[in-house]
């Protein structure tokens, strides 16, 4: 088998994403490979989006979704708009369906250039987050950072957008907290069995809100597109705005809106920045104009 594949590095608002053409074989891209990338200075990445071919009916492509650290993501909304930019640049189509671990994605690309992406229905059961431990109302768990009686960050909502996310919502500037020491504790605390994405949210009016995240298995992010579902969706869960958000990342504004139908749907910008080939095996790789 040839151990070469066609990718492109890209981003969305800024988060850094690698969409690997894997269609016509039948091997993945491995952990190994994806670390040896991730610690490239021009491939360094947030997600890959491994291209695959798929049986399903009504299913054009699999996205298998690799983090940083060499596990699988389940969901991965900018990786997704940057898999649409490549795909209808190649094929002149607009619109597609994706099977990933999180479900089935639809989306497509606009007149404009931004990509839509329907991120499916978010899930509130505890259980199915997953927690830990039983919380009937996920809208605010117990959970804090710092002294007990005067904590720094306290209460989450806690929600699944295909993968587990906690909201701290904030009254001050989202960059006053220190995600990048207390992110990787609350990622790895014990009431998640799954690991989670850790956000600091501030709404400013109902429409508009910012927003931070330590993403799991990734670390700090400019742009987690299925962070910003997670909190305007939990923002509107708790009448601190409307259905439908701009939410502001470090990397620029997403629009979110969250349908009468339960879906929830992200509207933003993809950006190429070059191709080569990468050996999915071992992560080498060759760029356009020379060896890496």
């Amino acid at each position: 088998m040839e151990p070469m594949v066609p990718f492109a590095k890209m981003n969305g608002l800024g988060n850094d994403i690698v969409v690997i053409d894997m269609r016509g074989r039948s091997d993945a891209v491995t952990a190994e490979a994806a670390i040896a990338l991730a610690s490239g200075e021009r491939t360094g990445f947030d997600q890959i989006m491994a291209i695959h071919d798929t049986e399903i009916h009504g299913v054009d492509y699999r996205i298998d979704i690799l983090n940083r650290d060499g596990t699988r993501a389940q969901a991965c909304g900018n990786g997704t708009r940057c898999v649409v930019q490549a795909l209808a640049s190649e094929t002149g189509r607009k619109s597609f369906t994706f099977k990933t671990l999180a479900g089935i994605l639809n989306a497509e690309e606009h007149e404009d250039g931004l990509i839509s992406v329907d991120m499916g229905v978010p899930e509130f059961r505890w259980d199915r987050i997953p927690l830990a431990e039983e919380f009937f109302d996920t809208t605010r768990i117990e959970l804090q950072i710092g002294p007990i009686d005067a904590p720094l960050l306290h209460s989450p909502s806690v929600m699944s957008m295909g993968n587990p996310h906690a909201i701290f919502w904030v009254k001050d500037d989202v960059w006053a907290h220190d995600l990048e020491r207390f992110g990787p504790l609350l990622e790895n605390h014990p009431i998640f069995p799954e690991r989670a994405n850790i956000s600091i949210a501030r709404v400013i009016d109902a429409s508009t809100m910012d927003l931070r995240t330590w993403e799991r298995g990734v670390g700090l992010t400019r742009a987690c597109g299925s962070a910003a579902c997670a909190a305007a969706v939990s923002a509107s869960r708790t009448d601190r705005t409307g259905r439908v958000v701009t939410v502001n990342l470090p990397g620029g504004p997403l629009k979110i809106d969250w349908r009468a139908n339960n879906h929830v749907v992200m509207t933003g910008p993809a950006e190429w920045e070059f191709s080569g080939r990468v050996n999915p095996a071992t992560g080498g790789w060759l760029a356009e104009e020379a060896v890496a």
